[in-house]
């Protein structure tokens, strides 16, 4: 995630020694026989640039507000302790030193002198007055919302990937009370609240309303994000909370909530149904046609339902425009999501029409117009991996014109009592299938275990399913 530029940042660094040589390291410590590569993001697209790009060739800096990229698809199981949260990440510092990786945000981008205003992301430092101001319309800041005294890095060749923000619709109340789940800070959170819940419903000073107040656990948003969190807490409350908390168990309330006549709506329909009949069977209440009015500490307002009260509230709805794109008037963007327009090749289109040979935009901050494609890690993954062999073969003075082509590999969400669901019906090329109950949840998990990026995750991921179904999943709470 990267900021909204503040117009009240000071436009220079203070004058004490320890800036100046703070300053000078950034202005002299590339190595001029190298072409600087910087890449903004650590996501899908940045994490894939950053692990495939030739970094004996290019002078590479990786600039993210994170220092570690979250494997998006392990959030779920991480937020109820089926998994442990370094299963869910990687580390970017483990490409030091042959990359710079520096903890901040971008705020703006110079394309005509190709440079980048940037603000750290780490505590204000000893010789700093102040902080920066506080990280506006964000669901996953970093601790710390930066110093307040801003760095300037240059670039030749420019690679944007910083991803959308959750899209809230402007609903009163949901960034303060509601969770999000987009990387591993908030699953932790979340996993925090949920046992936090079980032992205040425990307490024997509370009425049995108020127990049930606090066991309604509710979510937002009837895509995979919210159906696989719904389903990782069904597995959850049916297991351990049943065994160690068997009378709150009973009380506990599971519901999905979503504006659309539907859940799981870029699946194919039969696929939807199953997914409803299945969550119908376990119990887990889904109220499509239900608009969020909005949310105050412990409850939310529902048009067609009026005052709900929770313990905890999970928003997924989709995504939101990235301010640092927001920010960006020299490259031509979609009308609709004001995602940045790229070609074929990926460079970012400018206002004139004509591609920029240096900058390249992917992941959900970027569209091609006439592909659209959904904005899924997939798509983001793929497009990295395409840029890096264009990169490798730019720095040997080598052409690469072939365009971008995307590889539709199918959709899958897990269900919960090992049943998921894969989709890939909508396919362009190759087979053409869908699978659901047992079949799609081994598909599911040997899928998310193959997409592992590190051989520790390859080896912990497997590991923390296996004790987990021997000895079950940790309730403590620290």
């Amino acid at each position: 995630m990267f900021r909204t530029p503040y117009s009240s940042l000071p436009s220079c660094v203070h004058s004490s020694s320890k800036v100046r040589s703070t300053s000078r390291l950034f202005s002299s410590s590339a190595i001029r026989s190298k072409q600087r590569l910087v890449i903004l993001g650590s996501g899908w697209g940045g994490y894939e640039v950053l692990r495939g790009v030739d970094k004996k060739r290019w002078n590479v800096t990786m600039l993210s507000p994170t220092n570690a990229f979250n494997f998006t698809p392990l959030l779920a199981s991480c937020a109820v302790g089926t998994l442990e949260f370094r299963c869910a990440i990687e580390p970017v510092r483990k490409f030091s030193p042959q990359v710079a990786a520096y903890q901040a945000w971008c705020d703006a981008i110079d394309f005509e002198q190709k440079t980048l205003k940037c603000m750290p992301a780490t505590p204000p430092l000893s010789f700093e007055k102040s902080s920066a101001p506080m990280v506006g319309n964000t669901t996953t800041e970093t601790q710390f919302p930066g110093t307040g005294t801003p760095f300037t890095l240059r670039y030749d060749k420019l690679v944007i990937s910083v991803g959308a923000y959750s899209q809230t619709f402007n609903v009163p109340g949901v960034k303060e009370y509601a969770h999000f789940l987009k990387d591993v800070r908030d699953a932790r959170s979340i996993r925090t609240r949920i046992i936090e819940c079980f032992e205040q419903a425990n307490q024997p000073i509370i009425s049995d309303v108020e127990r049930r107040r606090l066991l309604n656990f509710c979510i937002v948003g009837g895509g995979p994000t919210g159906v696989e969190f719904a389903a990782e807490l069904h597995d959850l409350l049916h297991a351990e909370i049943e065994k160690h908390y068997p009378s709150l168990a009973r009380m506990a309330k599971i519901t999905l909530y979503d504006v659309a006549p539907n859940i799981l709506g870029n699946f194919d329909k039969s696929l939807g149904v199953y997914a409803v009949d299945k969550f119908q069977r376990d119990g887990i209440s889904i109220k499509t046609r239900h608009h969020v009015e909005r949310v105050e500490k412990d409850k939310m307002f529902v048009k067609e339902q009026g005052e709900v009260p929770f313990g905890l509230l999970v928003w997924s709805t989709g995504l939101a425009p990235n301010p640092l794109i927001q920010s960006i008037k020299e490259v031509s963007k979609d009308e609709k999501t004001q995602s940045l327009l790229t070609d074929e090749q990926l460079n970012v289109i400018k206002q004139d029409g004509t591609p920029d040979p240096n900058v390249w935009a992917i992941g959900d901050a970027s569209v091609i117009p006439n592909a659209r494609l959904p904005a899924t890690a997939q798509v983001a993954n793929q497009k990295a991996k395409y840029l890096v062999k264009k990169l490798n073969k730019i720095v040997k003075d080598q052409e690469h014109t072939k365009p971008f082509e995307f590889l539709d590999l199918g959709s899958m969400a897990y269900l919960g009592d090992w049943k998921a669901i894969y989709d890939r019906s909508g396919a362009d090329t190759g087979i053409k299938t869908k699978e659901s109950g047992r079949l799609a949840w081994l598909l599911w998990r040997s899928a998310y275990f193959t997409m592992t990026l590190s051989l520790r995750n390859k080896i912990l991921v497997p590991m923390y399913w296996f004790m987990n179904w021997i000895f079950g999943r940790d309730l403590t709470r620290f």
